[in-house]
């Protein structure tokens, strides 16, 4: 069964670092992942105490159909890397959000619970 969803969703990687004009450090982007999913707000707060940092400071969360989190390079198509939180962002319908957790509940490999944390619009 398909999840499907409403929203047209982004997974980008870092691809390099430039300096801007008064030297500071400016990541670039590449789109790696294109999908569709359902985004929630989530409240962002729990009452344990014990409960995962990562999931409380996450302001959403993105549901979406399973995939391997992983992708090539044009240049070096025969290399897999990785997708992480700490190597890439995710751009919802125009937005800008910071990945804090991918999650593959069980690892069923059925879908993605992906936590993210709103940083802005594009």
């Amino acid at each position: 069964m398909k999840i499907g969803g409403n929203c047209s969703a982004i997974i980008q990687v870092q691809d390099t670092i430039q300096q801007n004009s008064i030297g500071e450090d400016v990541p670039e982007w590449k789109n790696v992942q294109s999908f569709k999913g359902w985004l929630d707000l989530s409240a962002g707060d729990s009452n344990s105490a014990n409960f995962n940092a990562k999931v409380q400071e996450s302001t959403h969360i993105f549901l979406c159909d399973y995939f391997p989190l992983q992708y090539s390079e044009e240049e070096k198509p025969d290399k897999v890397n990785k997708i992480t939180p700490e190597n890439s962002r995710m751009i919802v319908e125009g937005s800008i959000y910071e990945v804090t957790i991918y999650d593959d509940p069980m690892n069923r490999h059925e879908h993605l619970e992906i936590y993210l944390k709103y940083v802005g619009g594009c």
